[in-house]
């Protein structure tokens, strides 16, 4: 794929790029918890939890992820729109890669509008009342988003830094993305095992810690992403 061929290409380029740039750093709003005093612990709780409905800052999280998954959404598209008639080689990784990641956007801002009651990593009588199945529905609609979306932005980050190495092109994606889908799948390896530890009984295992750096390493990857796309040539 090349964004430069042209002054509207460029121009699509640096939307895409300020798209994402934004998109990453809505979906970083989670790190102010340091400062807002949420009273969660952030080596034990999801980063969802922030956005409960309990929560005293819980509307600001939702509204920083729908911002975030929208942003992301349309660069996908804007960039879906522009690499449409590419079909041979790599460019078919670009087309699915871009394909998850509209898919990680759209699921993502499906995620905020499906918010945890309650906190149940914090709260036992929380996760009392989630392991009888007495919180609403959208408990399991949550976990049901929230895992869609973490697997779109895997296929993401996997499909678009395989294209950019195949096409020898997006250098800086091309260079850190192995390193940081390897880091992603072990983030991702650690919170699914700290999940399955505290649904069992046998504690968070840092669950917190796990996920903050899996999301923190989707946002990386969105920045890097980004100065690729801008930095395109033919």
């Amino acid at each position: 794929m090349s964004l430069s061929r042209s002054d509207g290409a460029a121009g699509a380029a640096r939307a895409i790029a300020a798209l994402l740039v934004l998109g990453a750093l809505a979906y970083s709003a989670w790190v102010l918890e340091a400062v807002l005093g949420t009273g969660l612990d952030p080596f034990r709780t999801y980063v969802s939890e922030l956005a409960a409905v309990d929560q005293p800052f819980g509307g600001f999280f939702r509204a920083s992820d729908l911002t975030a998954g929208l942003l992301v959404l349309a660069a996908a598209v804007t960039a879906l729109w522009g690499t449409r008639r590419a079909t041979e080689g790599p460019r078919r990784l670009v087309l699915a890669g871009w394909g998850a990641l509209a898919l990680f956007g759209a699921a993502t801002a499906v995620d905020s509008r499906l918010p945890l009651s309650c906190a149940p990593t914090d709260d036992p009588a929380c996760a009392a009342r989630e392991a009888a199945g007495l919180v609403p529905a959208t408990h399991t609609a949550h976990a049901a988003s929230s895992t869609l979306a973490v697997a779109a932005a895997l296929a993401a980050m996997l499909l678009l830094t395989l294209a950019a190495r195949r096409h020898r092109a997006w250098t800086p994606i091309a260079r850190t993305g192995p390193a940081l889908v390897a880091l992603e799948l072990a983030a991702t390896v650690w919170t699914l095992a700290a999940v399955a530890a505290f649904e069992a009984g046998r504690g968070t295992w840092a669950l917190g810690a796990g996920q903050r750096l899996q999301v923190l390493l989707v946002a990386v990857w969105l920045a890097v992403l980004a100065v690729s796309v801008v930095r395109e040539r033919p």
